[in-house]
């Protein structure tokens, strides 16, 4: 399947932010994230609070301001056996020029160890917290038009906790976010594929997905209901904004021989095919703020030839 909108024909008339990334950095982040050091980062567990600490840390460097009065933002949940355990969301803030909110999320929790082995949730999803920082980062750079809400969210493998929480707190003005861009496994495909979830239910979103990162394939799909399990819709965070009928999309790739085991680790990451998917979802999330559509290219290009 080829690129969304025949990319390449529009790749000179495209923001040059996808090439505004620290490779390096976003590397470093992941593997960091999905050390041992963290045993999983598993909710509830001191070493899933290093990992918010981590993230934190990041936040100060690269210059994003709590959201509310801290970044971390505890919340509690029962699990499935009806345990109660204490959550936390680290939540950042980069104002814009308007009070339109668009959040950007990906989960930071992974499943912990399980039969004496450490799940370090490299791909599951250390990658989409790389890819919020780097993000995140370019916009603290390049003042974006909407205000963005940095979101790493806790307990997404306990059933969308950290999101549920989020949308249900009173500190959050549903009414001014327009938008949810969430990241969940976005670094290990070796087709190179990475999927664009939520175009079923929000089909003008489409005319945002252009895009002209090299080597890799935008594709949407895995949201219509009819597929069942199939249907990505409600199965990462992005779940809890579309339960209040606020406008997503979703980034991931289909699920891989190392999902939730102990292999999926950053060695087995697909660390070019990585690079390729933050940049892209990048320039779709900047599309969106500065309302880049293949339209408004198209339009241009036809006034640059009178």
């Amino acid at each position: 399947m080829k690129n969304l909108f025949l990319a390449s024909l529009l790749a000179g008339s495209l923001s040059a932010c996808a090439q505004d990334i620290n490779h390096k950095q976003v590397l470093k982040d992941v593997e960091i994230l999905s050390s041992d050091v963290y045993e999983g980062r598993k909710t509830g567990t001191k070493e899933n609070q290093m990992a918010a600490d981590y993230i934190i840390k990041r936040y100060k460097e690269i210059g994003i301001a709590p959201y509310k009065s801290s970044f971390k933002q505890p919340f509690t949940f029962k699990n499935r056996q009806r345990a109660e355990l204490r959550g936390t969301n680290v939540i950042g803030i980069i104002p814009g020029k308007k009070k339109d909110v668009v959040v950007i999320s990906a989960h930071y929790d992974h499943i912990g160890i399980t039969r004496e082995l450490i799940n370090n949730g490299a791909d599951d999803n250390a990658s989409g917290v790389g890819g919020l920082l780097a993000i995140a980062e370019y916009f603290k750079k390049h003042k974006p038009e909407n205000t963005m809400i940095i979101a790493a969210f806790d307990a997404e493998e306990s059933g969308l906790q950290g999101a549920k929480a989020f949308v249900a707190s009173p500190t959050t003005d549903l009414k001014s976010i327009k938008m949810n861009f969430n990241m969940d496994m976005i670094s290990h495909s070796d087709k190179h594929e990475l999927y664009a979830c939520g175009t079923f239910a929000y089909p003008e979103l489409k005319k945002y997905l252009v895009t002209n990162v090299p080597d890799i394939k935008l594709l949407t799909g895995h949201d219509d209901p009819k597929l069942g399990p199939d249907d990505w819709t409600n199965q990462s965070d992005q779940g809890a904004f579309n339960a209040k009928k606020i406008p997503f999309l979703y980034f991931g790739v289909e699920d891989h021989k190392d999902y939730h085991k102990p292999t999926d680790e950053y060695s087995t990451i697909t660390k070019d095919f990585y690079i390729a998917a933050v940049k892209t979802i990048l320039q779709v999330i900047n599309n969106y703020d500065k309302n880049i559509t293949v339209q408004s290219i198209l339009k241009d290009k036809k006034i640059m030839k009178q």
